[in-house]
């Protein structure tokens, strides 16, 4: 629910559980377009699969959505990350918290089945807007010994970003570039050696982006894939 009217938001928050006393504990700039933000509070009881998000209302008649990237063994404290970019209603009240804010949360949700448990090995693609989904992915991967490959089309200032959140086995390339272009697509060393054919693709970020690269895999391999374009240049609330 990107936007509503007012009272569709003002009724949620009467009659749907919101979880008490969520603060604002710690925030990293990690770039000058991404920033780290830690929230602290009880979320013992709450269930956190991968790719869980929260619905953040972040004006009177909108909210956007974001991934939790992680959360400490005590479930008292999680990490968002979000994407600074331009003024836009998300980025603006992001840009604004600071240590000490109170903000309101509903409990976390999942729509989207992005992680297969049976998958031996694993593509994510992505840009800045997925790198909280790549982070919840990570340790579930680790523990079940999975092979896992992520490949980020980033900002030139972000390049270093996949590297200091572990993200390990990262290929960076730049924006707007070889994921813009089918042919381009075509040449990446994955379809040349077979070795990834029978991987389960996870695309997300650019709907441009991911819908080259489904196209490539569908292509070359018989893969199973998971897309979800998470945003559209000209259009709000994706």
């Amino acid at each position: 629910m990107p936007s509503a009217p007012k009272w569709v938001f003002d009724t949620l928050n009467l009659f749907v559980p919101q979880i008490p006393n969520v603060r604002v504990s710690q925030i990293e700039h990690l770039s000058s377009s991404l920033k780290r933000i830690s929230l602290q509070g009880n979320f013992e009881k709450l269930h956190f699969s991968v790719g869980a998000f929260f619905d953040i209302r972040v004006s009177d008649t909108d909210a956007r959505r974001y991934t939790i990237a992680e959360i400490n063994n005590e479930k008292d404290n999680l990490k968002l990350i979000a994407h600074i970019h331009g003024h836009g209603l998300g980025s603006d009240y992001m840009n604004r918290l600071q240590i000490g804010d109170r903000i309101m949360l509903n409990k976390p949700r999942t729509e989207q089945k992005y992680y297969d448990h049976s998958a031996e090995k694993i593509v994510f693609f992505g840009d800045e807007t997925s790198l909280a989904l790549a982070c919840s992915f990570l340790p579930v991967m680790q523990e079940q010994k999975k092979q896992y490959l992520f490949l980020f089309e980033l900002d030139a200032e972000n390049n270093i970003i996949p590297e200091l959140l572990g993200l390990e086995n990262s290929i960076i390339f730049p924006k707007s570039t070889v994921f813009a272009h089918l042919e381009q697509i075509n040449d990446l060393p994955i379809f040349k050696n077979g070795d990834w054919s029978d991987a389960y693709f996870v695309l997300t970020g650019n709907v441009k982006s991911v819908q080259n690269f489904r196209k490539v895999i569908k292509i070359h391999t018989k893969a199973r894939i998971k897309h979800h374009g998470y945003w559209l240049q000209g259009k709000n609330g994706l």
